[in-house]
């Protein structure tokens, strides 16, 4: 049975589609951008605020599901500047201290809202 997660801990979802899924232990976020899950607005004008945020509100969606950034499996970062792929790591690398998954990065044209970064994840659910 697939479970839907829903949060305020993370912005609503601006479409057609839930905050994140559970099915068999395994949680799949959809793609999170810097927005603030109070106001709805965009978090910061350069890639590591904006990332930062992202980062929180993915910590919000595995939290509300029963999990955490260490068990996080499978990670995918979009950016729309590979210039920024530095500052983007600094950030992210600070949420997986021990635990490191499995990513990929790609640059993209241009993202929802026009932000700098998303990123989505595949996690399971602590015992």
């Amino acid at each position: 049975m697939i479970s839907r997660i829903e949060t305020d801990k993370a912005p609503a979802a601006i479409g057609p589609y839930s905050q994140a899924t559970v099915f068999e232990g395994l949680i799949f976020t959809s793609g999170q951008i810097p927005l603030s899950p109070v106001t709805g607005e965009i978090v910061g004008d350069d890639i590591s605020t904006q990332t930062q945020q992202v980062m929180k509100n993915i910590g919000g969606l595995l939290d509300a599901a029963g999990s955490d950034f260490s068990h996080v499996m499978k990670t995918t970062c979009f950016i729309t500047d590979m210039a920024d792929f530095s500052a983007m790591n600094e950030i992210y690398a600070s949420y997986f201290t021990s635990d490191k998954p499995a990513r990929s990065c790609v640059a993209v044209k241009q993202l929802p809202r026009n932000v700098l970064v998303e990123i989505e994840t595949i996690a399971v659910k602590k015992n």
